[in-house]
């Protein structure tokens, strides 16, 4: 879906959709691997980025840093569905997404937003996490 009023020049939301989706897919995997250093730089270095973790909120970036080197390594196989991209402009979206973990009767819910903070809407490298949100509950028997 997208809700982008904005030009995008060259690059179709379809496009653009599909760079914030690697993006978001990268960042999967250096959180999978607990790959500190990768996760933070899909961060935007800010003072201005807010995460709300299940159990823990950081503010800015110096405090997600700090967070990241202590905390540990989410557990082994991490299923995601349903994830989705939204564009809100020609340089910002949206991404949510529900994970699983084997073995836990806990559903987990994870929203992203995404900005270009600079260079082109079609580099991955352009795009970083200003804001996320991430939470459990007991899913439905």
């Amino acid at each position: 879906m997208s809700l982008v009023s904005g030009d995008l020049g060259a690059a179709t939301s379809e496009a653009v959709t599909s760079i914030v989706l690697e993006a978001f897919a990268a960042y999967e995997k250096a959180l999978s691997d607990h790959d500190v250093e990768t996760m933070n730089d899909f961060f935007s270095d800010s003072t201005e980025i807010v995460r709300f973790g299940i159990a823990d909120e950081e503010w800015g970036a110096e405090q997600l840093r700090a967070w990241r080197a202590a905390a540990p390594p989410v557990p082994d196989g991490r299923r995601l569905s349903r994830t989705q991209v939204q564009l809100v402009t020609d340089r910002s979206a949206v991404v949510t997404t529900l994970f699983r973990y084997p073995g836990r009767a806990l559903l987990g819910r994870q929203t992203q937003v995404w900005a270009c903070v600079g260079g082109p809407v079609t580099d991955v490298a352009s795009w970083r996490i200003v804001s996320a949100h991430v939470s459990e509950r007991e899913e439905p028997r």
